[in-house]
């Protein structure tokens, strides 16, 4: 007999127990009425038979919804898999336990994602959603009109993504062997441009030997040459190594000239008779 009621004070005592966790808002509904005050983590004493304690999560949701016919600008229907990324405000989970409902919350998140999404993809192109040009652009169009609509009923849209995108059959190919040729071009504007930039140094480089040319030319005066030439005549009778120079008088270099260029030789006088 102590056995079953130890028993039953347990089970009574247990009944009596309603834990809050973290992420989560706990709404007390008495005899049926929803109280105004918010229940925050914790371990909260009730009374089993009148009174319960519902949970309403806080916490950071991830809802992944496939939308398949979003229509494009250009009025093709594109297919989709999305995730949303939303959470509940506190103050407002007695509001929505009241006139929504948690679960039924999430049809409604739903059924806002897709006419968000088809009032926003409608302006846009198939390729900007394929192509990822304008996806981050699209993403936060949908959030913001989703927002527009659930902000008031207490949901916080955090994010939309648009993790895939499945366009028509063929339309997938051409738009990708648009985007390769886009890209060639691109390269070739670029071997283009680097071209120019090379025969720019070139022209660059060839104006600054020409003027370096000039100015060596220009400093070489007749005196100057003399000297250089005395001065190398000088290293060369310095020279322990035996050695044949062939010279024209002014110069220690080896100088082949057109017989029409060479000086006269000098003659000796005939012998008299």
């Amino acid at each position: 007999m102590r056995l079953i009621v130890l028993l039953f004070t347990v089970f009574l005592l247990g009944s009596c127990i309603r834990t809050v966790r973290p992420g989560e808002v706990g709404v007390k509904r008495k005899l049926g009425k929803l109280k105004p005050n918010n229940y925050t983590q914790g371990v909260y004493f009730i009374n089993p038979f009148i009174t319960r304690i519902l949970k309403v999560p806080t916490r950071v949701i991830n809802l992944e919804v496939n939308l398949d016919a979003l229509p494009s600008k250009e009025g093709l229907s594109i297919a989709t898999q999305t995730s949303i990324l939303f959470h509940i405000v506190p103050d407002s989970a007695r509001s929505i336990i009241a006139n929504i409902g948690v679960e039924n919350g999430k049809d409604v998140i739903i059924n806002v994602l897709r006419s968000a999404a088809a009032d926003v993809t409608s302006n846009y192109y198939a390729k900007d959603m394929h192509s990822g040009g304008k996806r981050e652009e699209i993403e936060k169009a949908i959030g913001r009109k989703m927002t527009d609509h659930l902000g008031q009923l207490g949901f916080v849209v955090d994010a939309v993504l648009l993790k895939s995108i499945r366009l028509p059959i063929g339309l997938t190919q051409a738009i990708e062997e648009k985007l390769k040729a886009e890209q060639e071009a691109q390269r070739m504007e670029f071997v283009l441009n680097r071209e120019r930039s090379e025969a720019e140094r070139k022209k660059i480089e060839a104006e600054g030997i020409k003027q370096y040319n000039n100015i060596i030319s220009e400093s070489l005066t007749g005196k100057l040459l003399k000297y250089q030439a005395i001065e190398a005549f000088k290293q060369l009778s310095q020279s322990n190594n035996a050695k044949v120079i062939i010279t024209n008088g002014s110069t220690p270099l080896i100088i082949q000239e057109k017989e029409d260029s060479l000086p006269p030789a000098e003659t000796s006088p005939s012998p008299g008779p």
